[in-house]
């Protein structure tokens, strides 16, 4: 077994025990990633992956304390109610960790993770964690799909995280490598980016994000005043790509929201505008998978982001589990 992946804990995860699996702990079997196996059409899986690493944030000079962000979803998340179907599996198939601060093994392990996953026909929700758990996620995903098949990511994020890597990768540079990647491998970059501030991209970003062709709604448009723009952006990207993946940067909400993540502001987007986002992308039955990053405990208030961290994956769960 690789040496940055740890298997999952059950006593990770609690709550009001009903003896009816009303709560998603009761619901949840604990598992290895290598006992995952595919369970047939008729049965829908999904399973939780943690990222337990926060290096990338280190070396972008932001405030560690993501590496503890899986499991403070998962301890609220627990305690949600189970509106699953009986047939559907739900898995938490443990963390990738990153030992050595060896962030890029610990990409190349989770891109591997993601890749098995999606083999057994799971839907993998990944918990951060720093945002380098996209280039990883990105890179499963890759690993998996043909060639032909168009990948979307839509980002939901203050920052578009399109930082140069040639002096080295961390947190902010995972859409600048996966640019990189689909250029050498002559496929398409589809990127759009949903909240970003002016005030948090340099114009360097602006002109890497423009260079690569990136969609992108900045936050003074990316609101409930102007849905109907938002709703056309979804639409006009979705129609041009086979599958899309989902990442959720939790600095992107306002910290009235979010105070604990690894760079937080007041300046951001509530979680409705969000909620309604996801639930257009899941019904246009593209969505493979997502994951919810930046979750930074050391500074969360009365568990507040950790919270809304698991209604956005109780959320996409039940939502993509309807379909």
């Amino acid at each position: 077994m690789q040496h940055n992946y740890k298997k999952p804990n059950p006593a990770k995860w609690s709550g009001r025990t009903s003896g009816e699996n009303l709560s998603l702990h009761e619901k949840v079997v604990c598992l290895s990633a290598e006992e995952v196996t595919t369970r047939g059409d008729e049965r829908k899986s999904f399973a939780l992956l943690g990222y337990a690493c926060d290096e990338g944030v280190r070396r972008n000079h932001g405030r560690v304390g993501a590496v503890e962000g899986p499991d403070a979803i998962r301890a609220q998340l627990g305690k949600l109610a189970n509106h699953l179907d009986p047939t559907t599996d739900f898995w938490d198939v443990g963390d990738i960790t990153c030992p050595d601060k060896d962030m890029e093994a610990s990409q190349k392990g989770l891109a591997e993770k993601v890749r098995q996953l999606m083999q057994h026909g799971t839907f993998p929700l990944l918990l951060g964690g720093g945002h380098d758990i996209a280039y990883g996620h990105y890179s499963g995903l890759r690993a998996y799909f043909s060639p032909e098949t168009t990948i979307g990511i839509i980002n939901f994020d203050a920052h578009f995280d399109l930082r140069s890597s040639v002096h080295g990768n961390n947190s902010g540079t995972p859409f600048y490598q996966i640019a990189e990647d689909c250029k050498q491998e002559n496929i398409p970059f589809h990127y759009l980016c949903l909240g970003i501030r002016q005030d948090a991209n340099s114009k360097t970003l602006y002109a890497t994000a423009k260079n690569l062709k990136v969609s992108y709604l900045e936050k003074s448009i990316f609101s409930r005043a102007h849905f109907q723009k938002v709703l056309d952006t979804l639409e006009s990207f979705l129609a041009n790509v086979d599958k899309v993946y989902v990442t959720i940067d939790l600095d992107g909400f306002s910290s009235a929201f979010a105070p604990g993540v690894s760079a937080a502001s007041p300046m951001g987007y509530s979680p409705d505008l969000v909620f309604d986002c996801l639930r257009h992308i899941i019904a246009s039955n593209k969505l493979v998978s997502a994951d919810v990053a930046e979750l930074n405990p050391k500074y969360d208030r009365d568990d507040q982001t950790a919270k809304l961290a698991a209604s956005l994956v109780h959320f996409i769960l039940h939502e993509v589990a309807l379909l």
